[in-house]
């Protein structure tokens, strides 16, 4: 299992990144994918999670209306659409799907700042 993602970097406050993950080594279109973010000094915490199919979603509250998580399960990749940005959004945001335990990628980092 690999999950890589990719599409962070420095943004203003008000900008907008869409973050990618790639998946590799399992059945990519049979399992529940989610987005997590770590911010310094802070306990990793889920922002979003996506179904199978992608027919539903879930997001954190804190990005609700802002975030929107999808997902191609041609190219084994989730998304996560970022927009209205600030600076409580810096953080290092990791994918992770269950499969045979939890996996998680290596994370990428988005900074918010002016």
């Amino acid at each position: 299992v690999q999950l890589v993602e990719s599409g962070g970097g420095l943004v203003q406050p008000g900008g907008s990144l869409r973050l990618s993950c790639a998946a590799s080594g399992f059945t990519f279109s049979s399992y529940f994918m989610s987005w997590y973010r770590q911010a310094p000094g802070k306990e990793r915490e889920l922002v979003a999670s996506i179904t199978s199919t992608g027919d539903t979603t879930k997001y954190a509250d804190s990005v609700k209306g802002r975030f929107t998580i999808s997902r191609d399960n041609a190219k084994n990749t989730v998304y996560l659409q970022m927009n209205s940005l600030n600076a409580e959004d810096t953080a290092v945001y990791y994918c992770t799907t269950f499969v045979d335990g939890r996996r998680w990628g290596q994370g990428t980092q988005v900074t918010v700042a002016s």
